[in-house]
């Protein structure tokens, strides 16, 4: 069984900047396709960004693009989320997701990917 666990999270003030990791563990080949994805109280999981399984495309909303940066070590199976210029609209918990097996296309949709980590907040204060 997959599992995905996310750290990284914390409170931080406008401007200021986190990297959050999701490690991946339970297959031998963990270069899965990975996303971030974002959810606040009353809203819907919004797409953050993802990437391919070798890290050579990256992909980000429009609200993130230009501030954050998605990156992966695959030898020690995890992606990072770098994030820059924080603003309060950013917070919220954050959730790693992963497509499972071999699955190369980078989806934006969270009913695309199969592995779940359980969040990690992020808050941003002004």
């Amino acid at each position: 069984q997959v599992q995905l666990v996310e750290s990284g999270g914390g409170l931080v003030q406008a401007g200021g900047s986190l990297r959050l990791s999701c490690a991946a563990s339970g297959r031998a080949d963990s270069r899965f396709v990975t996303a971030w994805f974002r959810r606040t109280p009353g809203k819907e999981r919004e797409f953050v960004s993802a990437i391919d399984r070798d890290g050579t495309n990256t992909y980000y909303s429009d609200s993130v693009k230009g501030r954050f940066t998605i990156s992966r070590n695959n030898s020690v199976n995890t992606v990072y989320l770098t994030m820059d210029s924080l603003k309060p609209e950013d917070t919220a918990v954050y959730y790693c997701a992963a497509r499972g097996g071999l699955i190369t296309i980078v989806q934006k949709t969270s009913g695309a990917y199969t592995y779940w980590g359980r969040g990690t907040q992020v808050t941003v204060s002004s």
